[in-house]
């Protein structure tokens, strides 16, 4: 296990396929290469699409804010040790690690009444956390991250409908899309929090009851929950069995209140919502070296980099090959042309070690014919295909996600 858990290092993987690097010029802070800007690109396409499906609304957000707006949403007190501090102005100013505050700043102009709610605000803003450099570990461990983030201004009495819709969200992605099985822990108030216990027990208990209404299996992590109120955390489980934490679901009743966020309710009355803080993916940067690792680089046609290669057998068929890789890039293929003076063995070697999904061959047969020949990476070799159809196939399972 030790050995194809090595074999799958995702840092290894990343610098021999060109997707992505660390560097001591800015320790935690990936380099994301073209290849591996497609796959980071890709995911957040794929997370946009199902925005619009279900009413989020992305925003864009500032990365940098003073002291006061920390203190308010409780960071400062909770969380200043993991910010990055600047004095500006003879001010004290963070990056943001969480994108909560910023949010809870939109929401004072964008609600005013019952009518409004949920407000579901996306934000895929770089994030800054200053974690020690002795525990910053390749993607899975950084200073500077993306997440597919969100935050769900709720009122209370649609609490429950709100977080069993993001359950669903979360299955479809990790059971339906990435095939992978979850576990679920059910994390409860940190000794250090802010806000009344009545507030956490109302949290808590919704959690629970969701999960039991939805019949998951799960275990109590006591005393994990966030300074402001307690979460579901879903753990992954990869093709070697290991877990890793990915998504998050987390009911907030304290920022809204210390921010002092209200709407008209049906009743005429004044009240606070309730904030779901909540991420599917979470950090990008560890999401893609789990894939990275759990796949050992063999990525998906529609995450693939280079789904697909054209080689020529000889230079007699260089002309065709051309002509084929000219059609597979107007139907909107990532694809590269391989018409060295390398021997097709070569090419397909080289094309196999860049876990190319698709290796395209045309030789006299083919361009007599004005077929293709396919192989794919698991070796397996098919002749006489019509190239119309192939890409018609290939775009099918693209837009699927298969």
């Amino acid at each position: 296990m030790l050995e194809e858990a090595e074999k799958r290092n995702h840092m290894v993987l990343g610098k021999r396929l060109k997707l992505f690097e660390v560097h001591e010029q800015s320790p935690g802070a990936p380099f994301f290469y073209p290849k591996g800007a497609i796959i980071y690109n890709e995911l957040m396409k794929f997370i946009r699409e199902e925005y619009a499906k279900r009413g989020y609304q992305e925003v864009i957000t500032p990365l940098l804010y003073e002291k006061s707006l920390w203190e308010t949403s409780g960071h400062w007190e909770h969380f200043k040790e993991n910010m990055f501090i600047l004095k500006i102005d003879n001010r004290e100013f963070s990056l943001k690690p969480m994108n909560c505050p910023s949010h809870c700043i939109m929401y004072k102009n964008l609600v005013t009444s019952y009518r409004d709610l949920p407000l579901r605000l996306a934000d895929f803003a770089p994030l800054h956390r200053n974690e020690l450099k002795g525990v910053l570990a390749g993607l899975t461990r950084v200073r500077k991250m993306s997440q597919d983030d969100s935050h769900i201004f709720i009122a209370e009495e649609d609490l429950e409908k709100e977080i069993l819709e993001v359950i669903d969200f979360v299955d479809y992605v990790y059971k339906e899309v990435f095939k992978m099985d979850i576990e679920i822990k059910l994390s409860t108030r940190p000794e250090k929090r802010m806000g009344a216990d009545a507030g956490w027990d109302k949290a808590e208990q919704t959690l629970e009851k969701v999960l039991k209404k939805k019949k998951i299996k799960f275990v109590i992590d006591a005393g994990e929950g966030a300074f402001y109120g307690p979460k579901i955390d879903i753990f992954a489980k990869d093709c070697l069995n290991r877990l890793h934490q990915l998504a998050t679901i987390q009911v907030d009743f304290q920022m809204p209140m210390r921010f002092e966020l209200q709407y008209d309710g049906q009743d005429g009355k004044k009240h606070t919502p309730i904030i779901i803080h909540r991420a599917i993916l979470g950090s990008l940067e560890r999401f893609i070296a789990v894939l990275t690792e759990h796949w050992e680089g063999k990525f998906p046609l529609w995450l693939s980099p280079i789904q697909a290669v054209v080689m020529n057998i000889t230079s007699n068929n260089e002309r065709y090959a051309q002509d084929v890789a000219g059609k597979l890039k107007a139907a909107g293929m990532r694809m590269e042309l391989d018409v060295s003076s390398e021997t097709i063995n070569k090419k397909v070697r080289n094309a196999q070690l860049q876990n190319i999904n698709y290796m395209i061959t045309v030789g006299d047969k083919e361009e007599q014919n004005k077929t293709i020949a396919i192989r794919t990476l698991d070796g397996k070799v098919q002749f006489g295909i019509n190239l119309q159809e192939f890409i018609a196939e290939m775009q099918n399972q693209i837009h699927a996600r298969k």
